[in-house]
């Protein structure tokens, strides 16, 4: 009732529901046309009980071209099966049926025959009298797309065909095929295969042979015919070596480089950038260098056709020819180079060019495209002005390419990033801003190309970043880096491209090595394990928890570690949504790959256990698939309660699991625990490389507490000398005033003045030489198992109580050592309370005083007996 209420019956809508059901029935119509009629349904049926070679004759002579198209995509698969009889019924049958096939079946068959060379179903003697006569009979079909697929077939079989049967079945009749009275089509075929027949015969033979038929198809009346030879000129020219490749094919090219046609002399031009590595310099010098100079100078005027292909190839021609430039022509196509760069951003200042007309799209898009190419030569051009001239010579133009307002060219920027910084190795500072403003590009493209090499850029700048370069200062080596790497990854979560997140967040992982632990705390893993609750892509997660993994490894703080690992047991492992639940699984996994068994067992196997009572059989089905891992990681006897934990988990699984399919995995997962072998705290021999792996990764999470806790002491015994010192300094403040009231109120003679003075320096001197050992000897290793000693209230206390320790505690310290700490005034954090370091602080403060004291009243007397003996 509430649908025919919102319908509306009037004459208007009327007939317009009308003319939708009109436009229904038309778009049912083809389907219902498309459907067989009983005649073609049986025209079309075949007789079950034929064989395989019978079906396919029957098909090939009465069948539709799509069941004939059928049995020729079939062919190599019959040839396996039974390659004499396909070859006595079938093949026949195919060759009739390809004098009137169609595009799809030619096309086909090209395929198929390749396919069967490949198989190598048949000896190669077989195959060239069998299929080789088919393949050379629709070299010349009217449809260029056919001829293009048999020619390629072609090409592939020669590679395979002994010299006998190349000569007398393909060069012999070239030779006719290659007349000017012939088609283009057989021209253009003549010069492909000549180019591959090159490399099959000795060099006397392709000299007397070949190279007729090349130089008058160079000299054909179809451009092009010139244009394809000349673009087999290079293959050519590597079969007949260096002396014929420098009298025979390079004056062909000189001669093609001046044609009419763009193409040809398109064509030349690049295939003497190819073979410069087979002229000397004599030919480069003379010939090739005023070739390659003419083409420079005609791009900009009346050959624009040529840019696209001379910016591609710029690079390769600058450094083949690098040896044989002047000066001035090294600068002058280092400055060819930079005006290309900038080719169509002319009118980036603001004013028009009055000579530049109105750019139409065709031209823009070939700026664009010769921005790019230059961009893909910039490594070969920081190669061709030495990166020590980097700054000075290319830096403008490397800034220019990666702010170019067009994606492909940033783009290519970003792809060879690496290799500019590679390149540069101690100058690759220079390059800083350029890295963050390719991070923060608009374009994902951009980002993602530039991803791929990320972690090897950073090191190299982090290594190489100059002055400061240094471990104490990674983050001063790349400005904006932090914010740059942060705004990367949030546009790359908000946009549809998961696999450019997946892949950033995989390259982060290299963060630990490049800024501190700090900075990746505060910045980067709490935001790990935000994607990990909240993004919906399974591979982004994934990728999100190893790298959030990598970070906790290498974090240095205790504290830290604890409360991210608190966060993933009590967010992921006892989530609310089984979702989160499986990433707990997944996070383990990584955990159990990166850290050591006994990191593993201490902080996650047991909440591991606890998800077999999970409510979702999903859970619980992922948790079993991980079973014999967790049991890997166990050590017998040290962890045998755990184990029976696990025994004691797998026996409720077995007795309370209701679902089939969980229950199918426990039972498979109990004959698998059951077949492991448990390593021993004790090395085996079985288990050598594991065990030495797991040492190894435990010594280092050890060595990062230790490191934390010398760290912390460091801070402590720095905190510790600087109040000494300002008591130093205040005590000497007081002195200097005490010393300047008597000098104003008493005349001192000369030599009382300057025994006392000096004796004040040297008991200053003393007190700070006293506070430097206290600061410097804070860390020493000798005072390791000091915290074995019980604790005194005063530097005597500790004195008498170390002498009448045991034997154990004093044979840790020599007489050096405790000579040096009764009388240094030394302290150590390794102290296990404060309170003796404070009190003997304070008892050597009031000897100070009372030394201080002592030398005021001498100093007084001192001054009466000389005024006595003045009077």
């Amino acid at each position: 009732m509430v649908f025919f209420s919102r319908m509306d019956f009037s004459q208007g809508n009327l007939f317009g529901y009308i003319e939708d059901l009109q436009e229904l029935t038309i778009i049912e119509r083809p389907v219902r046309r498309s459907l067989k009629t009983p005649e073609e349904i049986e025209r079309l049926t075949v007789d079950e009980e034929l064989n395989d070679i019978e079906r396919a004759v029957y098909l090939l002579s009465s069948g539709q071209d799509i069941q004939g198209t059928s049995v020729v995509a079939n062919l190599p698969v019959l040839m396996r099966q039974n390659p004499a009889e396909t070859l006595r019924r079938v093949l026949p049958k195919i060759r009739e049926v390809l004098h009137v096939a169609g595009v799809e079946m030619q096309l086909t068959a090209a395929v198929s025959f390749l396919t069967v060379l490949q198989d190598e179903s048949v000896s190669i003697h077989t195959y060239s009298h069998s299929f080789l006569h088919i393949i050379l009979q629709n070299l010349e079909h009217r449809d260029a797309g056919v001829s293009n697929a048999w020619l390629e077939t072609l090409l592939a079989v020669i590679e395979a065909l002994p010299k006998e049967t190349i000569r007398h079945e393909i060069l012999n009749p070239l030779v006719s095929k290659a007349q000017i009275s012939q088609t283009l089509q057989s021209r253009l075929v003549s010069c492909k295969i000549m180019g591959k027949l090159a490399y099959k015969f000795e060099a006397h033979i392709v000299k007397r042979e070949i190279l007729p038929l090349v130089k008058s198809l160079c000299q054909d009346v179809e451009y092009e015919v010139r244009t394809c030879m000349c673009r087999q000129l290079e293959h050519i020219a590597q079969g007949i070596g260096t002396e014929l490749t420098k009298t025979v094919v390079l004056p062909e090219l000189v001669e093609l480089a001046r044609d009419e046609g763009s193409s040809v002399r398109l064509a030349a031009f690049e295939t003497l950038v190819n073979l410069l590595d087979m002229f000397d310099a004599d030919d480069r010098s003379q010939t090739v260098l005023p070739l390659v100079k003419s083409f420079c100078e005609k791009s900009f005027k009346a050959d624009e056709s040529i840019l696209v292909s001379l910016s591609f190839h710029l690079g390769k021609l600058c450094n083949g020819l690098y040896g044989i430039f002047t000066p001035e022509q090294h600068l002058r196509f280092l400055e060819f180079y930079k005006k290309l760069s900038t080719l169509g951003l002319q009118q980036e200042n603001g004013h028009n060019d009055n000579q530049l007309q109105l750019q139409t799209l065709e031209q823009e898009k070939k700026y664009i495209s010769v921005r790019k190419n230059c961009a893909y030569n910039f490594p070969a051009m920081i190669v061709f002005v030495d990166p020590k001239n980097f700054h000075l010579e290319l830096y403008s133009i490397f800034f220019c390419l990666c702010h170019d307002p067009e994606v492909p060219v940033r783009y290519t920027m970003a792809i060879s990033f690496y290799e500019v910084a590679k390149l540069l190795n101690s100058g690759v500072y220079t390059i800083h801003k350029e890295l963050v403003t390719l991070l923060q590009d608009e374009s994902l493209e951009v980002l993602d190309a530039l991803v791929g090499h990320l972690p090897e850029i950073l090191e190299l700048m982090t290594t190489n970043g100059g002055e400061n370069s240094g471990s104490e200062s990674k983050l001063l080596s790349i400005p904006d880096l932090i914010p740059a790497l942060t705004t990367a990854e949030q546009r790359a979560a908000t946009s549809l491209k998961w696999r450019t997140h997946e892949k950033l967040l995989q390259k982060y992982a290299c963060l630990p090595h490049i800024i501190s632990s700090d900075q990746i705390y505060y910045r980067f893993l709490h935001r790990m394990l935000t994607i990990i609750l909240t993004n919906n892509v399974l591979p982004v997660q994934k990728a999100a928890a190893r790298t959030l993994c990598v970070y906790l490894r290498y974090n240095r703080k205790q504290e830290q570690r604890h409360e991210v690992i608190q966060k993933l047991i009590e967010q992921l492992g006892q989530g609310k949504s089984y979702w989160n639940r499986l990433r707990f699984l997944d996070t383990c996994e990584f955990i159990m790959e990166l850290f050591s068994k006994s990191f593993f067992c201490k902080y996650f196997f047991l909440p591991v256990l606890e998800l077999t009572h999970d409510p979702v059989a999903n859970v619980r089905m992922k948790l079993c698939y991980l079973l014999p891992k967790v049991k890997s990681t166990l050590k017998i006897p040290s962890d045998k309660h755990l184990l029976q934990q696990l025994e004691l988990s797998i026996r409720k699984l077995l007795c309370q699991e209701k679902d089939k399919d969980v229950l199918t995995i426990v039972k498979r997962t109990v004959l698998e625990l059951d077949r492991m072998d448990i390593s021993l705290d004790a090395f085996q021999k079985r288990f050598y490389e594991n065990d030495l792996l797991d040492q190894e990764k435990e010594r280092q999470e050890h060595l990062l507490l230790e490191m934390e806790q010398l760290e912390k002491e460091k801070q402590q015994s720095e905190g510790r000398s600087t109040n000494v010192n300002d008591k130093i300094f205040e005590k000497k403040r007081r002195d200097n005033k005490t010393s300047s009231v008597l000098a104003k109120s008493m005349t001192l003679s000369v030599s009382g003045n300057s025994s006392g003075t000096s004796a004040g320096k040297e008991d200053k001197k003393s007190k700070l030489v006293r506070s430097q050992s206290f600061s410097t000897q804070a860390l020493h290793p000798k005072y390791s198992n000091i915290d074995k000693c019980p604790n005194k209230s005063s530097a005597t206390g500790y004195t008498s109580s170390v002498s009448g320790m045991g034997k154990s505690c004093m044979l840790s310290f020599t007489d050096d050592t405790f000579r040096t700490r009764t009388t240094g005034n030394s302290g150590n954090a390794t102290f296990p309370s404060s309170s003796s370091l404070t009190t003997s602080r304070n008892s050597f403060n009031s000897a100070d005083q009372k030394n201080n004291g002592n030398k005021e009243s001498q100093s007084r007397k001192m001054s009466i007996k000389n005024r006595k003996s003045n009077s």
